[in-house]
């Protein structure tokens, strides 16, 4: 496979960046219209491997799913895009006999195992090389303990991994059960989307030392609310955290009930946004996205501050961010917690590499079980293009050094493969091995990024600034 030659920025961006649909909306969303009264449409949905996962497991599984235009309308209420793609699903009774391909995608092979429990008859699920290392005994132990029959392998501590076959019965009874959800988020929010089918619904109580991206169960929880769902959320001493209460949640309830259809319109997806907007500090330039949310639970709406540490402005206006690297080009290092914000680390550190004072980059452990243990991949690559990064417990250490062109890895991880992008629009000689990865979240990456990097009238060499 040929490495891919990541351009070097020719000069200052200027540059609007239309970023697709959320990959964890829309996939939940999928889940939820699985489950629906009746007939929904996504609206401006992710079309990626992810994605495209989602909607074969949902087909295999009963439901009718198909693609379409529809008109859009942009947060402020002004017509726009009105041949919006539209994806259209139409739920029927889960069945089995079934295999599923989770590839390597989490929500697919976290999520579905609960709706198959909910089948009448087997699906099995299998997916990537890589998937069956990630960790899934979280929720097969909790659908066991809520009486779903599940036959799994076994990694060599005994913990269950894919491939594995749910022996569905056409329901599950539900009720309480405790899941430590320290390795990732998902495993709660498998159990939450489920939970209105189960006849008990679901009291989930989060039982580990730590639980990682946070907002990603907030996101569930809101796109269960949006369909009609009742959710109670509680602390672990049992009050009920409100409307925006400063409490964690650490326990959820989810009552029985209809699932409501009828259309959803899509955000975009603010973590994919994430190495376009960094591109702005690393080449110069301004950096725009368009309908970014006034408010979202999305991981991805923290980086605009994160980006402003590190010297950016940034300036929300008239639903469009705009982000520009600072004007003497100089990229500060920060000190962050990002521990509920895990995705956008590599996008941190890839600007952490090029910065002139030190990074430290914590909270981030749970990485180490995402499609690559993405904490030793980026001090691989840090340090392969002459950076001086190290693992620390939970995270990364930074130092400034100059850096060299280099051929990155991406370890089959699409985060990974941008990464090496942002670092290359600085650094020469940069390429990335399997950007094709990117397709995972992102159909076109490469097209969008040469796109980008074309905009704009000021096009004068940038040179190397590393």
């Amino acid at each position: 496979m040929t490495p891919w030659p990541a351009p070097l920025a020719p000069g200052p961006l200027d540059a609007t960046v239309t970023v697709p649909g959320s990959k964890s909306l829309t996939n939940r969303y999928l889940v939820l219209a699985a489950l629906a009264e009746g007939p929904t449409e996504l609206v401006r949905p992710l079309l990626s491997r992810d994605t495209e996962l989602m909607v074969a497991a949902l087909r295999a599984l009963g439901a009718k799913v198909s693609t379409g235009t529809g008109a859009a309308t942009d947060p402020g209420g002004d017509a726009a895009d009105p041949d919006a793609e539209v994806l259209r699903v139409t739920p029927g009774p889960l069945r089995g006999p079934a295999r599923v391909d989770c590839g390597l995608a989490g929500t697919v092979m976290r999520f579905v195992p609960a709706l198959a429990a909910l089948a009448d008859g087997d699906v099995h699920l299998d997916g990537d090389p890589r998937a069956r290392e990630r960790p899934m005994d979280p929720v097969v132990r909790a659908l066991r303990d809520l009486g779903a029959d599940i036959d799994a392998t076994t990694d060599g501590a005994g913990r269950a991994v894919l491939p594995l076959t749910v022996h569905g019965t056409g329901g599950l009874t539900g009720g309480s059960v405790d899941v430590d959800a320290s390795a990732s988020s998902q495993f709660v929010s498998a159990l939450l989307l489920a939970a209105p089918a189960f006849a008990d619904g679901v009291d989930v109580r989060h039982t580990g030392p730590t639980l990682p991206s946070l907002p990603h169960i907030a996101m569930t929880v809101a796109v269960l609310r949006e369909r009609g769902v009742t959710v109670t959320e509680l602390t672990a001493d049992g009050a009920v955290v409100g409307p925006g209460s400063e409490l964690a949640p650490t326990r959820w309830q989810v009552s029985p009930g209809p699932v409501a259809g009828g259309r959803v319109v899509v955000e975009p997806d603010l973590s994919n946004a994430g190495p376009f907007l960094a591109a702005a500090l690393a080449a110069g330039g301004t950096v725009r996205v368009p309908r970014w949310p006034a408010q979202t639970t999305q991981a991805g709406d923290a980086l605009p501050d994160l980006l402003a540490q590190m010297g950016a402005t940034v300036v929300r206006e008239a639903g469009t961010l705009a982000v520009t690297g600072p004007a003497d080009g100089q990229i500060r290092g920060l000190d962050a917690d990002l521990h509920d914000i895990g995705e956008l680390t590599p996008t941190v550190a890839a600007l952490a590499a090029l910065a002139t004072s030190p990074s430290r980059l914590h909270g981030v452990g749970h990485l180490r079980g995402h499609e690559t243990d993405r904490l030793a991949a980026l001090v691989a690559e840090i340090n392969r293009l002459g950076g001086q990064a190290r693992e620390t417990a939970d995270g990364l250490e930074i130092d400034p050094a100059p850096l060299h062109g280099a051929v990155v890895e991406s370890y089959h991880d699409h985060r990974m493969a941008t990464f090496g992008a942002i670092v290359g629009l600085r650094v020469p000689g940069v390429s990335v091995v399997d950007v094709a990865t990117t397709a995972k979240t992102l159909p076109d990456f490469p097209g969008m990024w040469r796109a980008m990097l074309s905009a704009g009238p000021d096009r004068s060499p940038a040179g190397a600034r590393a």
